[in-house]
């Protein structure tokens, strides 16, 4: 992995020449962004205690939508450890923001790209991935995903080394459709029969074929080698080891809640394209720089 070389200083010595760019190229943005950000860091931010009550309220019925209920529990505990702490970061960092003392992040949708800023000065600059803003339908369920990332203010609520990506059903769905097979939810305490008195079921935390004579294979998962059985794509139960991609978020995530977050990737030829199901994907590179430079709670400015 390539680790940028003195990243303090050479943000230093090439924030002029990235000012300068950034407005010769982004023109009215540009002054939009420098102008609008602060004004809007302002105005919103005696609205962070409410908005912390109302993201909460949200991810906690987002949660329950995408039938995680077994994540439910570890929600409220992490929210009840840290919701305290992280409700007070935001509120220092915005004051430290609005005086110019403290880092932020802008990511512009149309353009693919990202800012790191403090006051108007551009620290960083990179080139991003953003979501498709494609539609994802069930053919049996009714249900409908739209892969768009979200606009808004969001904060940096948690910040991961090597995370785990928890696919949610519509990957499956997505990756059924492609093999043109079937997505079958597995549950807990339900076998399925898959021939030869064989059966694939969770022992544990695992998804594992049971033989005939008792003994078990657990599967090897990762994105684009999922279970399958015959004309069905398995969807293991959420909490399984099964459940779990590790590398394609890349080396470093920074959470900003309700399941999205700015991230590195493994698929490096899409940085600088809609091409993501809704979250912001890097360079593994720059996202390590952010994960070691942007501070919990710093606010992401996202049009």
């Amino acid at each position: 992995m390539t680790h940028p070389a003195s990243p303090d200083t050479a943000s230093r010595s090439s924030a002029p020449k990235r000012l300068r760019a950034f407005f010769a190229v982004g023109g009215l943005a540009a002054w939009m962004t420098v102008v609008g950000v602060p004004v809007l860091i302002a105005a919103s931010a005696w609205l962070a205690v409410d908005v912390e009550h109302v993201r909460f309220r949200r991810d906690i019925t987002h949660t329950g939508y995408d039938d995680n209920l077994s994540m439910l529990d570890s929600t409220r505990r992490a929210a009840a450890e840290a919701g305290e702490t992280l409700a007070e970061a935001k509120l220092a960092n915005t004051a430290d923001i609005a005086a110019g003392k403290a880092p932020y992040v802008v990511v512009s949708i149309a353009d693919n790209r990202l800012w790191l800023k403090l006051g108007n000065a551009v620290l960083y600059s990179t080139r991003v991935a953003t979501g498709t803003g494609k539609n994802l339908e069930q053919t049996n369920g009714g249900r409908t995903w739209k892969f768009e990332t979200p606009r808004g203010r969001l904060f940096v609520e948690r910040k991961d080394v090597d995370p785990a990506w928890v696919p949610p059903d519509w990957h499956y769905v997505e990756a059924a459709g492609k093999k043109q097979l079937t997505p079958f939810h597995l549950q807990k305490g339900k076998p399925l029969p898959v021939g030869g008195g064989a059966v694939l079921t969770v022992i544990g935390n695992d998804v594992v074929t049971r033989l005939s004579d008792g003994r078990v294979q657990p599967f090897e998962v990762r994105e684009g080698h999922e279970i399958r059985v015959g004309k069905l794509l398995i969807i293991p139960p959420y909490g399984t080891n099964q459940r779990q991609y590790f590398g394609t978020l890349g080396s470093n995530r920074l959470y900003l809640g309700d399941g999205y977050g700015l991230h590195g990737t493994d698929v490096p030829s899409s940085i600088g394209r809609a091409a993501s199901h809704g979250c912001v994907r890097l360079r593994n590179e720059d996202a390590e720089l952010l994960y070691r430079v942007v501070p919990l709670g710093t606010p992401v400015y996202i049009y």
